[in-house]
């Protein structure tokens, strides 16, 4: 059933609002009460009238601060303001069937507005999880905003490190937050296939071909060490001997690119493991053999956004805010790594997306404002592109911390990391922090089947209501959960736990606003501690059908919406642990 309706399950059965209509029903009261209080209505905007959840759950269930923003241009008192709005929200409540939900409303401190809901409002939040059951927390667009995510991104010149798996758990976490918030979002991986690097790559696989072969070989002072190239110079040597290396340009031509696709498949391999899906990987090669890069030339001349200088072309960068005018065109008229990269923005909003997502690395800062101010240059709005810089990972294996080089061969692959501590676990310490804080991964903790774990906790808490409904089963209890006496649900524990299922709409909302799913899993972790909390105190199975009714729907409701938040991060929801 989609968000914002009402429902009934049967004739003769209780009505039970949705939380979106809940919400626009006190937003509309609160604006025309609002209206009503003031001198001057000139000053009232749409806008300034929402509601928003308090700091502290003992102020309530909604907090709006309409009056302390409206009293400065109204000339008036906020809080005598506030009393005012409460007046006349107060005595509208029934006429717009809001009496029986809304239990009191105070104006608090300076004048904020605090709004505490019945028993019944809450609890009817039971029957919408479960009407909307996979759906709940998702919003329905009927012209979705079109946005592209582009991460990882690593060139094919090695496996994918922890680094690399931080922005992988990141970037596919975001695309299905951002599907759930009503956008049509694809995941795409910029395949950077051509260049110094991939050269280098053949030229250090020529090298441990040579020396697999027993002849004389030197690898290139920047070439690539790492053991893996050991591995693909003797798979390509079983498959075709050893007599093709003495023509060193041929063989060079061939070892790049069997490297360059043998790790590609390894990089593909990895991240589909790691349960991170792309809607497509964009060749670097594909593009510059396409035109585009010349077409995007041509076009920033005409925008007269670049100059000739010491026989380079420089882009005027310090323009649009960065330190330097950068070259895109050396003196040998071969581009640089920024004119490709010009061209594949171009392109991306050439293909209709309204919305660009960069996951760059840590060393990206002084990258942002050359790159949004290219596409500035080119006409586009460059406040449609977000740029995320993932920072670092710090992987501690005991006291120990491992390095990560991918030339020099001394890292941690994704891969080591997923068979040690599971892809669960994996993708969830990843997202314990913002994008742009260090992250310390502690391999032991990830590992743990304790509550300290809080990938574990959350699991176990969907894990404990499957069991509470085996035993449902096996004891032979049989409830009527159409619609059960929901009103029993008054204890502590029961109260936190319904006001918290209410707000994950928002926490999926605000994840997908943000760009930080961070944001999801402190949800997650807190509803797991709430169900946790309740779970101690009381038994769900009781001596009383019509409260084991009521809290079966309960403890069902906390599984849907930790299967949903887990599903949306990309981590499991086991039935048993």
């Amino acid at each position: 059933m989609p968000p914002g309706t009402s429902f009934l399950k049967r004739k003769g059965l209780s009505v039970h609002l949705s939380s979106r209509q809940l919400e626009e029903k006190m937003v509309k009261v609160l604006y025309a009460a609002t209206n009503n209080a003031l001198k001057d209505t000139s000053v009232l905007k749409s806008e300034t009238v929402f509601l928003e959840k308090p700091r502290n759950e003992a102020h309530g269930d909604y907090a709006a601060s309409v009056a302390m923003r409206l009293a400065k241009v109204a000339h008036e008192n906020p809080r005598k303001l506030g009393e005012a709005i409460l007046e006349d929200f107060k005595a509208h409540l029934k006429d717009h069937d809001l009496e029986t939900l809304v239990e009191d409303a105070k104006v608090e401190g300076p004048g904020f507005l605090n709004f505490k809901l019945s028993q019944k409002a809450l609890s009817d939040i039971l029957f919408e999880i479960r009407n909307e059951d996979e759906t709940f927390g998702h919003t329905k667009s009927a012209k979705p905003r079109k946005v592209l995510v582009e991460f990882v991104s690593a060139n094919p010149t090695g496996p994918l490190t922890i680094a690399h798996g931080r922005q992988a758990a990141l970037g596919d976490s975001l695309v299905r937050i951002l599907k759930a918030h009503g956008c049509d979002a694809q995941a795409e991986y910029y395949n950077n296939d051509v260049g110094v690097q991939i050269r280098l790559l053949g030229e250090s696989l020529y090298a441990r071909c040579l020396e697999h072969s027993g002849k004389e070989a030197t690898l290139p002072e920047q070439g690539y060490r790492g053991e893996y190239l050991k591995t693909l110079a003797e798979e390509l040597l079983q498959k075709k001997g050893d007599a093709w290396l003495d023509n060193a340009e041929e063989a060079l031509e061939q070892c790049q690119g069997y490297a360059r696709e043998e790790i590609l498949k390894t990089i593909k391999k990895d991240l589909e493991d790691f349960n991170v899906q792309f809607d497509r990987f964009y060749s670097q090669e594909a593009l510059d053999k396409s035109g585009e890069v010349e077409k995007t030339l041509e076009d920033l001349k005409q925008h007269k956004a670049i100059y000739e200088k010491e026989g380079a072309v420089w882009f005027r960068s310090t323009s649009f805010g960065d330190d330097k005018d950068r070259v895109v065109v050396k003196s040998d008229s071969s581009y640089t790594y920024l004119m490709p990269d010009i061209a594949y923005h171009r392109d991306k909003f050439h293909r209709g997306f309204q919305e660009i997502v960069d996951i760059l690395g840590p060393d990206h800062h002084g990258y942002i404002a050359r790159l949004k101010g290219s596409q500035e240059a080119l006409g586009y709005d460059p406040s449609h592109i977000r740029i995320i810089i993932a920072q670092l990972v710090t992987l501690y294996e005991g006291k120990k911390q491992l390095k990560m080089s991918t030339r020099a061969g001394e890292f941690v692959t994704l891969r080591e990391l997923l068979e040690n501590v599971g892809k669960d676990a994996a993708r969830y310490f990843f997202l314990l922090r913002n994008a742009d804080t260090h992250l310390d991964f502690d391999l032991e903790l990830a590992k743990s089947h304790t509550p300290n774990n809080p990938v574990f906790y959350i699991q176990y808490a969907h894990a404990r209501v499957s069991s509470i409904n085996r035993m449902l089963l096996e004891k032979g209890v049989k409830v009527d959960l159409t619609d059960p006496p929901v009103e029993l649900l008054k204890s502590q524990e029961e109260v936190r736990v319904l006001r918290h299922l209410r707000m994950f709409p928002k926490a999926v909302a605000a994840s997908a606003n943000q760009l930080e799913p961070h944001i999801l899993g402190e949800y997650l972790e807190k509803l797991a501690a709430l169900f946790h909390q309740f779970y101690q105190k009381h038994r769900v199975i009781t001596d009383d059908l019509g409260l084991t009714a009521a809290r079966i729907l309960l403890v069902n409701a906390i599984q849907i919406v930790t299967r949903n938040g887990l599903s949306l991060l990309g981590v499991s929801a086991p039935e048993s642990m």
